[in-house]
């Protein structure tokens, strides 16, 4: 798992404790994949480890199994000592015959999750169990009662609880709303959000490219069968295609034309299955047969064989399924606007605990979800750009070699046996548990765990290891860090510098930070020059680029005649390609991060990859990379000083080596109130400059 994805959900929890004692009710917004259980547990922990006294009652939904799998989840945590805190329970009305329902309490339990349905008219639950086990968990009358806080968590918020709703104001100390689908007329304005975007940018989730309206579902199959045997050779992975019929009237004739699809002789190698609902079988080829709905699902979530899933009810909550990539929506006159619980069914990382290390190409397809129905209404839409001119054209005309970080084991006078051993030899530990020292593996940075696993081929090199963490940590700490030892360019496969440049396409989401921008190397699917930015700082950047490379930055059509713009569309909505002029002395653009391999590696607390926001090659073919930060405050965004400084310099650090190594120019322009102060690295040294000096240095010789 990246570091980017640890820190960004990290951060968040962190954000999320910072505001619990401000307001009795908060909503905790997270796209559906980025670990939104996993944070909850987080949260839960820290709170746990602050204050005895609380306890968490977490509402799920009963669809799905989602309770179920919650506590699972919260217990694995439990289990290996992640979140150790945690002592859940999991509130169930599976008792027999008149028996009362009791909901234990004391020590031995502190999260109690609640399937919602179970708490409802006419259930067990509500004959007395839960006020029963809710007063005395909370009252301390006379000596009777535990005298506890309850912070009640409600898991996918958007839901209504009206029961559970109705008791809130006599019990609950603090409501904490999760989910990814915030209901605005419940009044669950985010107070801490992950963004799509940022959930994108750190690979926690797919972006989406949008299919075609005309397309039929055979397309979707046909586009399937491109990709399957690249998902499997590259991810290792038996990818899924989801079509999601009509629930009423068109559903058996929608059905019947997919079926008659899937059974052409071109596509009769293709396992399929269709669930009709939570009672029916399944109806499938498959070699598994007549399997009850819920163990359908298990089976179908990871590597089993089933390529297309047919889904008769709405595909919403409480079902993962990482392989899938693919969701068809049939546009009979029953289908509605796809919404973000439906969509994140095929947005999850395939590969996310392992992402880091696996090829370009692969990461490239690993992080694309196709999509085929009608999109959701919102305001942050993703837009879909491509290079100007024809493929070759930009990577041809802007090459960039990048930087990694080698691993410690990479360094020639290290022997991990050897220090390991020597270790073992000379310091005397007391004994730590098994469940202590995995906690402490898990906790540390995804290098060393790796180097644990390479290492470590049995149980007592392991334990040697783990008991000998903090050393490792900190050998690999001085190694990473030294980056004149620890930097490389990045290589091919024949040891050659690799050379890249930006994405044949790539795509960023729609905010308010917009500029007009008609002559750098994207264009827009549509054609039209609007552009956004990810800050104010950063439009105001593209601008500044934008004024001191216009006059000298010109295309031409494929029949010569300049043109700055993108030509006439397409029929189908897109630009026609122009060619890029040969005279050109400016190149730059937006490094949008989706699909780019334009990054440089550095170390803070594990291994990051810093992707500059831009990239401009002058008229005399010099690289300059651009990475632009604020400290200016708004509403949106809360700033720290210590983490930003911690930052800036772990990039100037970076940077001065990437300079010597690459013989680019590095900048780190950063907007405070009105003005840029820009730190320029060129051949290892920083210096400060002005935008004035910035710009005579692109003419200088």
């Amino acid at each position: 798992m990246l570091q980017e994805a640890i820190d960004l959900q990290q951060n968040a929890v962190a954000e999320l404790m910072t505001k619990i004692g401000s307001k009795r009710e908060l909503t905790f917004r997270a796209p559906t994949g980025s670990g939104k259980t996993r944070m909850m547990a987080d949260f839960m922990n820290r709170i746990l480890s602050q204050n005895q006294d609380v306890i968490f009652l977490v509402s799920t939904l009963s669809k799905g199994n989602l309770a179920e799998q919650n506590y699972n989840s919260f217990k694995e945590c439990a289990d290996k000592n992640i979140y150790p805190m945690l002592k859940p329970h999991l509130i169930s009305s599976e008792i027999s015959g008149e028996e009362s329902l009791f909901i234990p309490t004391g020590d031995d339990y502190n999260v109690y999750v609640l399937p919602c349905d179970l708490y409802k008219v006419g259930g067990r639950l509500m004959q007395g169990a839960m006020l029963n086990f809710l007063e005395q968990v909370t009252t301390n009358l006379f000596g009777i009662g535990l005298n506890k806080r309850i912070f009640f968590i409600k898991d996918e918020c958007h839901r209504a609880t009206n029961n559970i709703d109705a008791i809130a104001p006599t019990f609950f100390e603090k409501i904490i709303n999760f989910t990814a689908t915030p209901n605005f007329k419940r009044g669950q304005h985010p107070d801490v959000e992950i963004t799509d975007d940022a959930a994108m940018n750190a690979k926690l989730i797919k972006h989406i490219e949008w299919g075609a309206a005309e397309d039929s579902v055979e397309t979707a199959i046909c586009k399937f069968e491109q990709i399957k045997e690249d998902y499997r050779n590259l991810l290792n992975r038996n990818p899924c295609l989801i079509i999601q019929i009509s629930n009423k009237d068109k559903a058996e004739e929608e059905w019947a034309e997919i079926k008659s699809i899937l059974n052409k002789t071109e596509h009769q190698h293709l396992k399929w299955m269709l669930i009709v609902n939570e009672d029916n079988k399944c109806e499938t080829n498959d070699d598994v047969k007549k399997l009850p709905v819920a163990r359908w699902k298990d089976y179908a979530k990871n590597d089993a064989t089933t390529d297309v899933i047919i889904f008769k009810l709405a595909i919403s909550e409480g079902w993962d399924i990482p392989r899938a990539c693919m969701l068809y929506q049939v546009r009979g006159t029953q289908s509605t606007q796809l919404d973000e619980q439906v969509m994140g069914r095929v947005r999850r990382n395939p590969r996310l605990t392992d992402f880091e290390k696996l090829t370009p190409d692969a990461q490239n397809l690993a992080m694309t979800a196709w999509i085929w129905g009608i999109e959701p209404k919102k305001g942050n839409n993703s837009r879909q750009v491509r290079l100007f001119g024809s493929e070759s054209d930009i990577p041809q005309a802007l090459k960039i070699k990048t930087t990694y970080l080698k691993q410690l084991t990479e360094r020639k006078d290290f022997d991990i046996d050897k220090f390991i051993n020597e270790k073992s030899k000379h310091d005397n530990l007391a004994p730590t548990s098994i469940f202590d020292l995995y906690a402490k593996l898990q906790k540390t940075e995804n290098e060393v765990r790796d180097l644990c696993y390479d290492y470590a081929d049995n149980y007592e090199k392991w334990w040697h290891f783990c008991e000998h963490i903090d050393a490792v940590r900190k050998e690999y700490d001085n190694f990473a860090c030294n980056y004149e030892e620890s930097m490389e360019i990045v290589k091919d496969a024949d040891g050659n510098e690799r050379e890249v440049s930006f994405p044949l396409t790539s795509m960023y989401v729609d905010n308010e930070h917009y500029q007009n921008i008609s002559d750098w190397v994207w264009q827009r699917k549509d054609g039209n020059d609007k552009f956004s930015f990810d800050s104010e700082a950063e439009r105001e950047w593209a601008s500044f680029l934008k004024d001191i490379s216009k006059d000298g930055k010109t295309y031409e059509t494929e029949v010569g005649e300049p043109n700055p713009h993108y030509g006439q569309l397409r029929t189908d909505g897109t630009a026609e390609p122009q060619r890029l002029n040969a005279e050109n002395k400016y190149l730059w653009g937006k490094n949008f991060i989706q699909n780019s391999e334009i990054k440089f590696e550095y170390y803070q607390n594990g291994i990051h990859a810093s992707y500059p926001d831009f990239v401009l090659k002058d008229k005399k073919e010099r690289i300059h990379i651009f990475e632009v930060k604020s400290v200016n405050v708004s509403n949106a965004a809360q700033f720290d000083s210590d983490e930003y400084k911690s930052k800036v310099q772990a990039l100037i650090d970076c940077y001065k080596q990437c300079s010597v190594l690459t013989g680019y120019y590095y900048y780190l322009p950063v907007l405070k109130n009105d003005n840029w102060i820009i730190t320029r690295i060129v051949g290892g040294d920083n210096s400060i400059i002005t935008k004035d000096e910035f710009k005579r240095s692109l003419n200088a010789e």
